[in-house]
């Protein structure tokens, strides 16, 4: 298998590591801390013109057909920059529910809104009692006259304070009562009966839990034909999954970069840190452990199409993988800074929130350890 980035995806890794560099410096970052919308919008519109928002979505609705592996290259250099936008929220999760389960209409009203950046979306799935399970949904989706009544509560929803619409999971009740199927509908952010409190993430942007109560969708507000949404649920976290360890290798390369630049100069008895035999030691097996990483998010990005068994368990594994070596990055480039790592001058403790918020979406390292060995035994003759 050839492994090298083809001419198109080199010049999108180095016009994306030259944005970053250029518009992202630590006041830009303080700057959108302090901001309640966690982010840009000029920046985002910039993210439209320069056409990263429309890379995933297919030809036919206005995008360029790229596929998880453009979007972990984007991804690891918004890692460096530590990037805010809603990128994930919209582009990953959001159009691609859209284009997998919207019907021909739905893919036509919404995908080009989203490719221009004037439409941002949130998904909505994670339930305070799911523990990391997606098929565990209680929040409810009854059929009505006019079309669909929606209760229930979603928590930890990415950029939903930011998004224009919402695709929230609900169990379907039709009027024979619970269908056993998940459905997925598009709720306005701004409906009645639609409550959001949103918060600050470890790391930056911003998250929020959603409360809906008895909100009213017309009938074409659901995704599709009403199939089992489930399976494409599955797709479209594992996906996000890619992406996210993606991101997370993209700042375990600028702790990398940082903490050896600093053992350099960094002197103790009249010697620089990184002459001392420990420390080389210390910063080789972090760099490993960044090659490692990088090479489970690229085998998690080869694999989003491949079959759910396979897929997930790449998704899993990589998950799982990037997590551990992420805390190990973190807390290595903390203690090589000593003191300095832990202070706002530097901002090697602003990316190691990041990591640690990375190790907790979507399920820790404990819980896709486990996933990996259940679908591992899923697949074995009995």
């Amino acid at each position: 298998m050839d492994l090298n980035l083809s001419d198109e995806q080199r010049l999108l890794r180095e016009s994306a590591e030259r944005f970053v560099a250029e518009s992202y410096d630590a006041n830009h970052r303080r700057k959108i801390a302090k901001d309640p919308l966690g982010f840009s919008p000029a920046v985002w519109k910039q993210f439209a013109e320069l056409g990263w928002l429309a890379l995933p979505i297919p030809e036919e609705f206005g995008g360029l057909g790229g596929g998880a592996v453009e979007i972990g290259i984007l991804m690891e250099a918004f890692g460096r920059g530590l990037v805010s936008e809603p990128y994930v929220a919209t582009i990953v999760l959001g159009a691609g529910l859209i284009d997998r389960c919207g019907s021909a209409a739905q893919k036509r009203a919404i995908l080009p809104e989203i490719s221009d950046g004037s439409l941002k979306l949130a998904f909505a799935h994670s339930e305070r009692a799911a523990r990391f399970d997606l098929a565990k949904v209680a929040t409810s989706a009854s059929k009505t006259a006019q079309g669909w009544r929606l209760s229930g509560s979603k928590i930890a929803v990415l950029d939903g304070h930011a998004a224009d619409q919402i695709i929230v999971s609900a169990h379907i009740h039709d009027h024979k009562g619970p269908s056993g199927r998940i459905g997925l509908f598009l709720v306005t952010a701004t409906a009645p009966g639609v409550a959001v409190s949103d918060y600050e993430r470890l790391g930056g942007g911003r998250a929020c839990n959603i409360e809906l109560s008895d909100v009213h969708l017309p009938e074409d507000a659901l995704l599709g034909d009403g199939h089992d949404a489930l399976p494409a649920i599955e797709w479209a976290v594992d996906r996000a999954m890619a992406a996210l360890g993606a991101e997370a290798v993209g700042i375990m390369q600028v702790l990398l970069d940082t903490t050896l630049d600093y053992t350099k100069i960094r002197k103790q008895f009249g010697r620089p840190l990184s002459a001392n035999q420990v420390i080389r030691h210390r910063l080789a097996d972090m760099a490993m452990q960044v090659d490692e990483a990088r090479s489970m998010a690229l085998r998690a990005a080869l694999k989003v199409d491949a079959e759910p068994v396979e897929r997930a368990r790449a998704a899993s594994g990589a998950k799982a993988k990037i997590g551990k070596c992420a805390r190990f990055i973190g807390e290595q480039s903390i203690q090589l800074h000593g003191g300095m790592g832990v202070t706002e001058e530097l901002e090697v403790g602003a990316y190691f929130k990041r990591l640690v918020a990375f190790d907790t979406l979507f399920g820790g390292s404990a819980h896709h350890y486990g996933r990996h060995a259940a679908l591992g035994r899923a697949t074995q003759p009995a």
